[in-house]
């Protein structure tokens, strides 16, 4: 969503911002559990199990408060920075990325986002330190956010099932143009899922977490149709809404 940094729906609160980073977590606020008249029959149907699995391995991740950054300290930037993907929003706008680096992280982010000017924008943070599928990954990810309108509709509560649902949702999106639009291979995916589940073990996240995730991921690479169908289902049922 704007103003926060996307990724895999690991959410903490710096300098009173939802800061949402892909892969890490410094602090983690209080979560309350989602009720479930919040879930509409469509979404239970389109978050079929593996999906909703994820939802649960998240919310337990977020029960605890403080994950450490051990391998932090040691990271390397020796990776090239990919080109950014074509990206437009549901509102055909297209959508500019731009590279940035911190010396506070050391590690690959991404932020969805409309700029000062209103322009959609996706901010890169130090991909230097990550491996070009992880690269792609994140690009496509935070890509999803606009093209499904997040970017332009309200906050949902930080680690609520709409926020949840929404990081699920783009990752699902993610998987699908990495496998149909850059001709990526199944070697390539593998790279992709053994960069990911690396670096969320070294991170500290319990392996519900990391095997949730994962297999939300694989489960839309390996049975859904192209991307731009589930996008557009998506929007069409959140605009019936």
């Amino acid at each position: 969503s704007q103003n926060s940094v996307r990724g895999g729906g690991v959410t903490c609160v710096e300098d009173g911002e939802h800061v949402e980073d892909f892969l890490r977590v410094q602090r983690v606020g209080c979560i309350k559990t989602p009720q479930k008249s919040q879930i509409s029959l469509f979404w239970r149907k389109l978050l079929e199990k593996p999906m909703r699995t994820i939802l649960i391995a998240l919310l337990m991740t977020f029960a605890s408060k403080v994950v450490a950054l051990a391998t932090e300290a040691g990271a390397k930037p020796n990776h090239a920075i990919i080109n950014s993907p074509k990206c437009y929003n549901n509102l055909t706008e297209n959508v500019e990325f731009i590279n940035s680096a911190s010396d506070r992280q050391k590690f690959a982010a991404g932020m969805a986002r409309r700029d000062a000017e209103g322009t959609p924008t996706v901010y890169r943070f130090n991909y230097q330190f990550a491996p070009s599928e992880l690269q792609s990954f994140i690009d496509l990810h935070e890509c999803a956010h606009h093209q499904v309108g997040d970017v332009d509709q309200p906050h949902p509560p930080r680690n609520s099932s709409e926020h949840l649902m929404n990081e699920s949702i783009a990752d699902c999106i993610a998987a699908l143009r990495f496998r149909d639009e850059y001709q990526k291979s199944e070697t390539d995916f593998e790279k992709l899922i053994t960069a990911l589940r690396s670096d969320m073990e070294q991170i500290g996240f319990p392996e519900i977490s990391v095997s949730s995730r994962i297999s939300n991921i694989t489960h839309c690479y390996t049975s859904y149709g192209p991307a731009d169908i589930y996008i557009r289902n998506v929007i069409k049922q959140r605009a019936s809404n």
